[in-house]
């Protein structure tokens, strides 16, 4: 099966990806906050051996390891294919990971919460996100005495996450609705029902790309269903606004964007050196003028799959060595020289 960024789903336009995480607690532990590093530990390798359990019960093959004790590029190359969170590889205590080969079914151990289990999908289907990450839980369900209460469901380090556990998040294309500084707008507009927009990696991370977070912002007095309908109902009007602007822009600005789509290609093609600033702005043009059917490239080739590649951690283990700014930047250059393909 691909890994998810390398899929294009439904309405792939606009949605890169659905996702589904839940929280939860094991019952015999303190919560994270409270843990002790002997605590930690212990959880952490009590976890891992679920994942022989998890291998055996599902149809996919599971591979865990001892985050804290990854190489910076290996923690940072996974934050960048949003396998695990900023906050994970911050933490100084003993954390651990659970992850299927395809990359699309994960759980973090001793993050915010003991377990985050997590399913993300190409596209917008975040229901078939959700029968994943459900189907993990069951599992784990059995394993595990989870600390839930009658009244208010599970219990949770943030008061927030009480209830479902769920966060249900898309993420989002929206270049046009970006370029006319509508963002900051739509961010106070959806925060009035309880969604969050955020950037790129989630709270406190900045937008790269044009690439957006959306997710609702509480648990607690909702079911699962209620949760995911909420935020699709918000995601199809965010669908519909990115949509009128690009049409705006075709309307107003054809031979201007026409043009800068293009010089993004010839840039994109013909660099000796890209940042990974540059690269990411240069290919969302290119990505828009695709989309809005300006361009079309000799094959059919998914640039968000070059969009996470090209990140710096990601680039250097490929190349499995650290290397510099600038040696990073030439190598970033020849790299999408090579796998962009050609303009009809």
């Amino acid at each position: 099966m691909l890994k998810w960024y390398k899929e294009t789903g439904k309405n792939n336009d606009v949605v890169i990806s659905s996702r589904i995480r839940l929280a939860r607690n094991l019952k015999s532990y303190p919560f994270s906050a409270k843990l002790s590093e002997n605590q930690a530990a212990e959880l952490v390798q009590k976890v891992k051996e679920a994942g022989t359990i998890l291998e055996a019960q599902s149809a996919n093959k599971f591979y865990s390891c001892n985050v804290n004790m990854l190489s910076d590029n290996e923690k940072t190359a996974m934050v960048e294919r949003h396998i695990i969170s900023p906050l994970l590889i911050a933490k100084e205590q003993s954390t651990g990971l659970i992850l299927s080969d395809d990359e699309r079914i994960n759980i973090m151990i001793n993050e915010e919460d003991h377990l985050r289990i997590q399913s993300i999908t190409g596209g917008m289907n975040i229901e078939e996100a959700f029968q994943t990450a459900n189907k993990i839980d069951d599992i784990t369900n059995e394993i595990f005495d989870f600390a839930f209460h009658e009244k208010y469901g599970f219990l949770t380090s943030c008061p927030t996450n009480v209830g479902t556990g769920l966060r249900g998040s898309y993420l989002m294309f929206l270049p046009a609705l970006n370029a006319a500084g509508k963002i900051i707008k739509l961010a106070e507009e959806l925060g009035q029902y309880g969604i969050a927009l955020r950037g790129t990696y989630g709270e406190a991370s900045k937008s790269v790309g044009s690439l957006f977070q959306i997710s609702n912002q509480k648990t607690l007095g909702s079911t699962e269903k209620e949760i995911m309908e909420g935020l699709d109902r918000i995601v199809e009007q965010v669908m519909k606004q990115e949509r009128r602007q690009r049409e705006y822009i075709l309307t107003n600005s054809y031979d201007e964007f026409e043009d800068k789509v293009y010089r993004s290609y010839g840039v994109l093609k013909y660099a000796k050196q890209l940042s990974s600033g540059d690269a990411m702005t240069l290919l969302a043009q290119l990505k828009l003028g695709i989309d809005m059917d300006l361009v079309h490239l000799g094959e059919n080739y998914n640039i968000h799959e070059l969009m996470m590649e090209i990140q710096p951690a990601n680039l250097q283990c490929q190349l499995d060595k650290n290397i510099g700014s600038m040696q990073r930047d030439k190598y970033r250059a020849d790299y999408i020289r090579n796998k962009l393909p050609e303009l009809v």
